[in-house]
């Protein structure tokens, strides 16, 4: 027995340093993720890399501020190196205050500050607040200062005009425009621009005499539209007009005058049509009062015989007028049977 209780007492402890050993590489690695999570929650919400890149670049700011920007969701990321850029391109009027107050409005900073760079180098004026306003307006005030510096060109879709001889021409034009940075803001737009370039084209077109004018001077076209002042009010500002190509198209003029004519004849048949239907309508109305006039001699006739009897009835006609009477119907009706007589039927009743 007591043996027995000395072999387990030496298993036991054999077993005991595994023990300590095992709890002791689980604690280190507990310390070591703990120390991770630390660190890493420590450098998010205290970039300390960024900070170092600002002040190796002059840039002053603190870890305190760094801290603050991750309080408030202003990424570090984006402010600090905006910052750089702007204070090693000499623009020292913008400060970080100035970036985290635009962020906040929902502007973009990196935009903003390219802008503001590039306008710098090109001796363009452009303020931080213009600038911010023209980004928060939904522009581009990046690309608007780059369209400043390198104009460019826009393409117009043809535009169909006729001169006053009635021929339709198609031309299509270059318009090169450069950003108006101080119209940015209110200013319209490239489709402005292109709408107001077509109606300078039509109009231009339309007041030529014939399209052959216009086909020997295109530039006159340029120079009529480029006259009227079509940049005012919109983000840009027209540089020149150049007509790319002009194609001839259809004779508008003639027709117009052939639909014209089918037209016309087309009137003129229906008011044909109306008159012969009016005709018909007053042949066939004449032929309904001979009717009526024929039924009303008949209706007359047949009372003449009921007339002349009750005249014998009462008295008033004797039989010798009647007789008188009926000689005068018998002359009458030989005399028209003897009207009715050719020559050949007189030859027959001399023979």
């Amino acid at each position: 027995m007591r043996a027995h209780l000395r072999a387990r007492g030496r298993a036991n402890f054999s077993l005991t340093p595994r023990i300590m050993e095992g709890i002791s590489l689980f604690v280190t690695v507990v310390v070591v993720i703990g120390v991770i999570v630390v660190l890493s929650v420590f450098f998010y919400f205290v970039p300390f890399f960024l900070w170092l890149s600002a002040k190796v670049s002059g840039v002053r700011i603190s870890l305190i501020q760094l801290f603050l920007m991750r309080i408030r969701n202003v990424p570090p990321g984006v402010i600090v190196p905006s910052l750089i850029e702007a204070h090693k391109a000499g623009l020292h009027s913008i400060t970080r205050d100035n970036l985290e107050a635009h962020y906040m409005t929902g502007g973009h900073v990196q935009r903003v500050v390219h802008a503001l760079v590039s306008a710098s180098k090109a001796g363009i004026e452009l303020s931080f607040e213009k600038a911010t306003a023209i980004d928060l307006a939904g522009r581009d005030v990046f690309e608007a200062v780059q369209t400043s510096v390198n104009p460019k060109v826009i393409d117009t879709p043809p535009v169909a005009a006729v001169a006053k001889n009635g021929i339709q021409l198609i031309a299509k034009a270059r318009v090169t425009v450069r950003a108006n940075i101080h119209q940015l803001v209110g200013g319209a737009g490239e489709d402005t621009i292109l709408a107001r370039v077509g109606e300078g084209i039509v109009s231009s077109i339309g007041s030529a005499a014939s399209h052959e004018e216009v086909l020997e001077n295109p530039d006159s076209i340029s120079k009529l539209v480029l006259r009227k002042g079509l940049d005012a009010g919109t983000a840009f500002e027209i540089l020149s007009i150049d007509i790319a190509d002009i194609d001839v198209g259809k004779n508008i003029g003639a027709t117009l005058q052939m639909d014209q004519a089918n037209a016309d004849k087309n009137i003129a048949q229906a008011k044909a049509e109306e008159r012969r239907a009016m005709a018909v309508a007053l042949e066939q109305e004449m032929k309904a009062k001979a009717q009526q006039a024929r039924a009303e001699v008949i209706q007359a006739e047949a009372e003449v015989p009921k007339a002349l009897a009750q005249a014998l009835r009462d008295g008033n006609m004797g039989f010798m007028d009647f007789y008188r009477l009926e000689n005068l119907k018998g002359d009458t009706a030989m005399r028209d049977n003897f009207s009715k007589f050719g020559k050949d039927d007189v030859k027959d009743i001399l023979k």
